[in-house]
């Protein structure tokens, strides 16, 4: 018993320890991320107010960054914006938990600077989300810092997540987190 304890007690081992546990919560919070499939409408221009996270961008000017060698669309504060694989471009399929972790971008919103159609759509919740060649635009409450992109390739909620690049693409495995993926966002 005190060899075993001994053995945790090394550095090593306990930091294979910690990080395991990190591991294990991530994906707690991952598989907590769900779905649900309700109708909205397109094309509203109204401007909601109130955000659900730092990270989440409201009605306004959009920034572009370069993280991991792709220029990405970025909110205000300089946070990674995303898109959601199953969305289409007038219906976001992420709402209540996936709302939580994926916090829409309240629109409208333009940048400065980019060629593309910025847009918005109405949530199936009434609140109107800005979208980017179609894409309806989400920060990630997993990036805690502007410049991450810890969202990029994730497969959660349902679908990938990928950095919305200025082309209007999904940046898929290019980012900074070391995330892989694969497809583009439709």
């Amino acid at each position: 018993m005190i060899r075993s304890l001994t053995r945790l007690k090394s550095p090593n081992r306990l930091r294979m320890l910690l990080a395991l546990l990190a591991v294990a919560a991530a994906a707690a919070v991952l598989a907590a991320c769900s779905s649900s499939a309700t109708s909205s409408t397109g094309g509203s221009t109204s401007t909601p107010t109130g955000t659900s996270s730092p990270a989440a961008a409201t009605a306004g000017s959009l920034k572009t960054a370069t993280i991991g060698g792709a220029t990405v669309l970025t909110n205000a504060q300089g946070f990674t914006l995303y898109s959601y694989a199953p969305d289409t471009p007038t219906k976001s399929n992420c709402n209540g938990t996936c709302a939580q972790n994926w916090p829409p971008v309240k629109g409208p919103a333009t940048a400065s600077g980019v060629s593309g159609t910025f847009g918005t759509i109405k949530r199936s919740d009434g609140s109107v989300q800005a979208t980017f060649d179609g894409h309806p635009l989400y920060a990630f409450v997993g990036d805690t810092a502007p410049g991450q992109a810890k969202g990029n390739g994730l497969n959660a909620a349902g679908g990938l997540w990928h950095e919305v690049t200025t082309s209007g693409t999904a940046a898929a495995g290019s980012s900074s987190s070391g995330s892989g993926g694969g497809g583009s966002g439709y």
